[in-house]
């Protein structure tokens, strides 16, 4: 970080870097042998997760390749890193590898990655590297740049030959090694496994072990095989980037859901993401829009209407409903689960729009406090941002009455006769978040 009179700029180097993020990826990409020293490999590689990410670099100069990367680093000596990622306008994401899962569903990446890496893989039986070969896809990437790779001291050689004894027990080969980077790739079947010796450690996983299952369940030191479906089709099943956003993903089945269901659920999305755009008009600039969270995001359809918009969106699953996060990372966009009665694991101020569908009255059925939703909403949106409510009319009259309170202002209003796809007691409420201060702090201010 540089810092340049009141702004702090990103020149996108570091301790990995030496001669650039862009110049870094390019060095993977030809290490790959992908066309033109380009990460995307024609739309193959899509969502990427960055492991202990610092002020997200990689995810940032990621973007200009069509890539989106979940950058993910905790709240420890570094402190505010993912806050500096989300001010960035980065998708970018608070959390830890420790004893549970990570809030994605198994299959959601194309490639991992760790630079600069002080994780240490091989504690508790490579319990936190068995994370990451659940999250990825078949035939994913684990790109890691550490010393171990390259180092020749006796502590950095004994951590490599037992990390690569384990990658190779997990069955990953070594698919590039340079420098100071290895890339391990996965395996695209059941194969491997199935002809490891017996008593093999790490174990395959159980049989009734759900690798989608994320809210609250602790990581398992096990190797996650693959459905039949995706031995028998050696990979994911999923069209490239642009086109796999609007393709029906092979796990659609999982929740009985039809093709047809799919794309007429795009189509009404399309439709009402028109019409709140519509609604706000001029409040809307140029920059005034970029990190977007969509409170419920049923199949992703909210952000997949947004695709023309130089905007990013975090989709939020309920944990208590269908788990339809994969079908979210298979079309190509990230998000995590989460419970809203409790806070949101982010910064104050991280977003600019929230998108809640029937998140209100999704509360009070599970008994929690709509009034605590409202301030952990307020916490989490950036003066002068803007909620969209889409709910009942009784849930829009009641956030009404708090507006004065919160310092929101109501901007728009939508009633059914506007969304025919909708039940007639909804309707769309559209507020903006006032820039103020109290009082105390202009006084200190002045």
């Amino acid at each position: 970080m540089v810092v340049k009179g009141e702004k702090i700029a990103f020149p996108g180097g570091g301790t990995h870097f030496h001669y650039g993020a862009d110049k870094y990826i390019a060095s993977i990409a030809n290490m790959l042998n992908f066309p033109n020293n380009n990460l995307n490999n024609g739309g193959r590689i899509r969502t990427v997760l960055d492991v202990g990410c610092g002020v997200a670099s990689f995810g940032a100069y990621l973007l200009s390749s069509d890539i989106i990367a979940m950058s993910l680093a905790p709240n420890d000596v570094h402190q505010n890193q993912i806050q500096f990622a989300l001010e960035r306008g980065i998708p970018a994401y608070l959390g830890v590898l420790g004893t549970k899962r990570l809030p994605y569903p198994s299959r959601s990446f194309e490639l991992a990655h760790c630079s600069r890496c002080r994780i240490d893989w091989l504690q508790r039986n490579g319990i936190l590297l068995l994370e990451l070969d659940r999250l990825l896809r078949p035939g994913g990437h684990f790109a890691y740049s550490s010393p171990e790779a390259y180092a020749q001291d006796e502590k950095d050689l004994r951590i490599w030959r037992e990390m690569s004894a384990l990658v190779e027990r997990m069955c990953w080969k070594i698919a590039a090694k340079r420098d100071q980077t290895v890339i391990w790739v996965k395996p695209l079947t059941n194969d491997c496994y199935m002809k490891r010796d017996p008593g093999t450690q790490p174990p395959l996983c159980r049989s009734d072990d759900d690798p989608d299952a994320v809210w609250g369940p602790p990581m398992e030191a096990c190797i996650t095989p693959y459905s039949d479906q995706n031995h028998l089709t050696r990979g994911s099943g999923l069209a490239p980037w642009p086109a796999r956003l609007t393709a029906p993903p092979p796990r659609l089945a999982d929740f009985g859901y039809t093709r047809d269901m799919f794309e007429r659920d795009t189509e009404v999305w399309q439709q009402r993401v028109d019409n709140y755009w519509n609604i706000l008009g001029a409040k809307i600039k140029p920059d005034t829009l970029r990190n977007l969270m969509d409170m419920k995001a049923s199949m992703g359809s909210f952000a997949a209407a947004l695709k023309d918009k130089n905007v990013w969106v975090m989709n939020v699953v309920a944990e208590d409903g269908p788990n339809t996060l994969k079908i979210i990372y298979d079309r190509g966009l990230i998000g995590t689960i989460h419970n809203w009665c409790e806070a949101f694991s982010t910064y104050p101020r991280t977003y600019d729009l929230l998108h809640a569908w029937t998140v209100f009255s999704d509360i009070e059925r599970n008994g929690c406090s709509a009034e605590d939703l409202l301030i952990e909403m307020d916490r989490i949106l950036r003066p002068m941002g803007f909620v969209i409510i889409h709910d009942k009319r009784a849930v829009v009259e009641f956030i009404k009455k708090h507006l004065t309170a919160l310092h929101w202002e109501a901007v728009g209003t939508a009633d059914s006769e506007e969304d025919p796809h909708q039940d007639e007691d909804n309707v769309v409420l559209i507020i903006q978040k006032k820039m103020w201060r109290t009082s105390q702090s202009l006084r200190e201010s002045e």
